[in-house]
């Protein structure tokens, strides 16, 4: 049902009322250079991640081992380490999404990102196991402002026509940094090139060397003009995308087309808590419903599932510590390709659509694949592949979800939109799954791990079925189309679909 609060607000102490093209003339603009420049930059992140979390998952039979130089168990590792590393990224998503919100999108991606780089060179060098568990915490907790951050400033930088297919493959690509990991975790296991005490630390500083070139491409990347004019930089605003357009018009050789729409706005600083979560849980009931449903099925799937790959592969399936990267790599792949090729369907088909089917899909899928482990018709290879295909969905699903709700609130509340949304259903999920999974399978028995897929794909099942009652029919629209700012000086009931 339609909420009746109105979004309209009036100008505060030294605020003023502007009208302004700029999301229109933003969501006009062909596809270019520059747009590949937020790409890259903004993009990149997720490879960074992809590699750490790998690398942990892989490397946990190996730092377990005597010898390593940690007192370690793997169960610890997948588990606790895992746990906190996901309780880190919640509460860094929840700290650095209200900073996002006040102070921009560029100054926090930075931030979070130095934080990151930082947290992972310490753990590489962990030297007891309380070091490890605080730095694996650190590191999640400046990957979480890293989402909220992100994917505000890539929703808010990319034409209407292009922003579900690429707001797909930039969460995906942490699925290139996940075959990277793998591969990486091969050779620094390898005991004839490294000591067990040396090569899993060398990969979290391989890890720290890539997110320095990141930090240096990012520079170049702007501050969002829809954050610029709601925040009183509407100069800036208007210059910026005036520059992007002289270059977009040089590159391509021809005028572009003049915007369709204005927008009238009361410019402010800042946004209470109060009005956000009124926003969220009041005007928009169903679309929170909805983010929340995405956000649990997905991240307990992955982290709980994923996070213990590798641990399966050992426990029942005798595969050597060095060699469970091979596998992952595959899977990786899987996970990567199905936002490649399934992220245009997100424009042209649509949300509704591509959501509950993505999410439904998995899930089945899952379903037969622990159908197979229980009846032990699988070997590592087969259950590799199965994995593989039940992932190519799960991922586009996934994606979807931070595409969601970065585009279905309202401008002012986007960033704390996605850090409450990621937070609270990667806590129920992401939080409680690896320590879940982590007794499951290092019980050894059978019927534990296949409880443990059957959960993580009922989850999936239900999350689809949610979408294909309450997804937002977002394809090519406008966000402010989708959500009207908060800010704007038109009173309007706006309508919870």
């Amino acid at each position: 049902m339609a909420s009746e609060v109105s979004q309209a607000s009036s100008p505060g102490p030294g605020e003023s009322t502007v009208t302004t093209a700029v999301p229109a003339r933003l969501d006009r603009l062909p596809w270019s250079r520059w747009h590949w420049m937020i790409v890259i930059g903004l993009g990149t992140v997720w490879i960074l991640d992809g590699l750490e979390v790998t690398i942990v998952g892989n490397v946990a039979g190996r730092i377990a081992e005597d010898g390593s130089g940690l007192d370690i168990t793997a169960a610890q590792i997948t588990g606790v380490a895992a746990a906190l590393y996901v309780a880190g990224a919640c509460s860094g998503a929840l700290f650095f999404g209200w900073l996002t919100d006040r102070y921009g999108r560029k100054r926090l991606f930075m931030v979070t990102l130095v934080v990151y780089l930082a947290a992972t060179a310490m753990t590489a060098l962990s030297f007891e196991s309380w070091w490890f568990f605080l730095f694996r915490f650190l590191t999640g907790f400046g990957i979480g402002g890293e989402y909220a951050a992100i994917n505000s400033a890539i929703d808010e930088l990319i034409p209407s026509h292009y922003r579900g297919r690429v707001d797909l493959i930039i969460n995906g690509s942490y699925w290139l940094g996940a075959i990277g990991g793998s591969l990486l975790s091969v050779v620094m296991l390898d005991t004839d090139i490294f000591p067990k005490d040396l090569g899993w630390r060398l990969s979290f500083a391989l890890g720290v060397v890539l997110g320095l070139v990141i930090l240096l491409v990012r520079r170049h990347v702007p501050e969002s003009p829809r954050w610029q004019f709601i925040h009183g930089y509407g100069d800036e605003a208007e210059r910026l995308v005036g520059s992007v357009e002289k270059e977009i018009e040089e590159e391509k050789g021809v005028p572009l087309p003049p915007p369709d729409r204005e927008i009238t706005i009361h410019q402010r600083k800042s946004i209470g808590f109060g009005l956000i979560a009124k926003t969220v849980f009041h005007t928009y009931p169903r679309r929170a419903v909805l983010g929340l449903s995405l956000f649990i099925g997905q991240a307990f799937l992955y982290n709980a599932i994923t996070f213990g790959f590798g641990t399966i592969l050992i426990t029942f399936f005798d595969v050597p510590t060095g060699s469970t990267g091979y596998y992952f790599a595959v899977i990786a792949a899987g996970n990567f390709m199905g936002p490649l090729l399934l992220g245009k369907l997100f424009d042209t088909v649509g949300r509704r659509i591509m959501i509950s089917s993505t999410y439904l899909l998995s899930g089945i899928l899952l379903f037969g694949t622990a159908w197979l482990f229980d009846s032990g018709s699988l070997s590592a290879t087969t259950l590799t592949a199965c994995w593989c295909v039940v992932l190519f969905f799960a991922s586009a699903g996934a994606s979807s979800a931070y595409l969601t709700v970065s585009e279905i609130f309202p401008m002012e509340t986007r960033a704390m939109a996605i850090a409450f949304f990621y937070a609270l259903g990667t806590a129920a999920g992401g939080i409680s799954g690896p320590l879940i999974f982590a007794e499951l399978t290092e019980s050894g028995v059978v019927g534990d791990t296949v409880l443990a897929f059957q959960i993580g794909a009922g989850l999936m099942c239900a999350a689809g079925l949610v979408a294909a009652f309450l997804a937002v029919n977002a394809e090519r629209r406008s966000l402010e189309d989708i959500a009207e700012p908060l800010s704007t000086a038109r009173p309007s009931s706006p309508t919870d679909t």
